[in-house]
């Protein structure tokens, strides 16, 4: 269901998302949409794009970027409580928003260099990556992924039978990673629906397993 857009007052993309830029093309390769798998040598190549980045990270967060995750929790109608992963951390803007609606968050970074700018609490933080997630089957209420790579099989493996995906593009689809919210329920395995926003510049949808 696609719901109406909202203003997002002086929020503008960032303009740095094509098909050609490295990260566009790894999160494409993530949700299994090229025929390159993920390996160690992508994991290497992420973690040290990142790494490379997170000195400077705090530049690219402001209240704009901020309120398009909020809308998306929001109008995206995820029930409270319970535990959300939250998938590729980063320098940790979010995890105090996502802990104002879940009783914990596990967040998950596959760069050294973030999580070292990264605040210690109050989200447990974890270096990860998101091809493997260090979480047990069923265990997760919410996936969060705010520009951030989708793995889809594990996604569904660690999600509760009542789950949901969260997935916001702070730029939509100028964002470098980025995928189209029908891509993303067409990537995960067995049939989803949920509902798809736009806020300011930035897309998002959160997704659930149909039935749930």
């Amino acid at each position: 269901m696609e719901l109406d857009a909202v203003e997002v007052a002086g929020h503008q993309a960032g303009g740095l998302g094509h098909d050609g830029h490295p990260m566009r093309v790894m999160t494409r390769r993530a949700a299994g949409l090229t025929g390159d798998p993920w390996d160690d040598a992508a994991r290497r190549e992420v973690a040290a794009y990142f790494d490379a980045l997170a000195p400077e990270w705090h530049t690219r967060i402001s209240p704009e970027r901020t309120a398009i995750v909020v809308d998306a929790l929001t109008r995206g109608r995820l029930p409270s409580g319970g535990l959300a992963l939250e998938v590729g951390s980063g320098i940790g803007a979010y995890s105090t928003l996502l802990l104002e609606r879940f009783d914990d968050v596990l967040s998950l970074e596959i760069a050294v260099e973030m999580l070292r700018l990264a605040p210690a609490g109050p989200a447990h933080r974890v270096l990860a990556d998101a091809a493997q997630l260090p979480v047990v089957d069923g265990a997760a209420d919410a996936v969060v992924l705010v520009n951030a790579f989708l793995f889809p099989a594990e996604v569904d493996r660690v999600l509760g039978p009542a789950g949901r995906v969260v997935w916001v593009n702070s730029s939509g689809d100028q964002t470098p990673i980025h995928l189209r919210s029908s891509e993303v329920a067409a990537a995960l395995p067995g049939p989803w629906c949920g509902a798809a926003g736009r806020a300011g510049a930035g897309t998002w949808c959160v997704l659930h397993r149909e039935g749930a």
